[in-house]
């Protein structure tokens, strides 16, 4: 009988047990109220492809524009280059070729005249 507890000590040891019980359901139930419901990670879930979808619609949208502006400035750069050659061509045609002209018939001239 001398190795067997007394009832002071094995309520002791009952109510150690019991709060630790205590303590264990509770953190159990902490840990369950941190868990997401299927329900609410579904619409969660959604809500971040929705958000990613319309994000790389954006991004479509502006590279899209970008594309545009590049091509209006090439077609801009291409027009620019057309004017400044119909810009010399007129400058030989208005200027250059009147003067040759003029030169040939001095000359036809000077050699008419001579010969």
């Amino acid at each position: 009988m001398a190795d067997d507890p007394t009832l002071g000590e094995v309520m002791r040891r009952l109510e150690d047990v019991r709060q630790d019980l205590k303590e264990d359901v509770r953190e159990l139930g902490l840990r369950l109220d941190s868990k997401v419901s299927m329900e609410r990670y579904q619409l969660e879930k959604q809500a971040r492809d929705g958000a990613a979808a319309a994000a790389l619609e954006r991004i479509a949208a502006i590279e899209q524009s970008r594309e545009r502006e590049a091509e209006q400035q090439r077609q801009d750069a291409q027009k620019i280059a057309d004017r400044r050659a119909a810009d010399r061509r007129l400058a030989f045609t208005a200027i250059i070729a009147p003067v040759l002209m003029l030169l040939l018939t001095v000359y036809l001239n000077a050699r008419g005249a001579g010969a």
